[in-house]
């Protein structure tokens, strides 16, 4: 499973490293921006997996960041475990679309620092991240696991993992 779930994320990479490209200009984004690294993200439970297994000795002997971002977060705000991190974390900061379907409408976003000029809404579909497809594959990937709907706090990975099956 944790082979499926790198190759998601290097796919992940690539098409991010594409949009990232694209839209350089655009692009306030550089380490310890951490304005979308909140606290309370959830991730599948094979993400969470993965995160645990590349970083036990952060996870055991490392402090959280406060509470107010995300734990995972350094005092200069940098990812301390940005080659692990999960599917949400490698697009953050890129335009955003997605459909909503009970409104039969196409919602975009970005974040406010990367707002330019040129709305998003002028952007090709091509240009912007859709969200749905890799969000789907993850979600196939966390069933095929077996662990269905299960989710995890980044937060909680700081917690003795006997506390978290209670």
């Amino acid at each position: 499973m944790i082979a499926a779930l790198l190759r998601l994320h290097t796919e992940v990479d690539a098409r991010a490293r594409e949009l990232a490209v694209h839209h350089a200009a655009r692009l306030q984004c550089k380490r310890g921006c951490s304005g979308c690294c909140v606290d309370g993200i959830t991730v599948f439970a094979i993400e969470a997996e993965r995160i645990r297994a590349n970083n036990k000795e952060l996870i055991a002997r490392g402090t959280p960041h406060p509470t107010g971002a995300c734990a995972f977060l350094d005092a200069e705000g940098a990812c301390r475990v940005y080659a692990d991190r999960p599917y949400v974390c490698r697009t953050q900061g890129l335009p955003l679309r997605w459909l909503d379907e009970e409104r039969g409408a196409e919602l975009r976003d970005i974040c406010p620092l990367n707002e330019t000029s040129e709305p998003i809404e002028a952007l090709t579909e091509d240009s912007c991240w859709t969200l749905g497809p890799m969000e789907a594959r993850l979600a196939e990937l966390q069933r095929a696991s077996g662990r269905d709907r299960e989710r995890v706090a980044l937060r909680e990975l700081f917690r003795p993992r006997e506390s978290m099956l209670r």
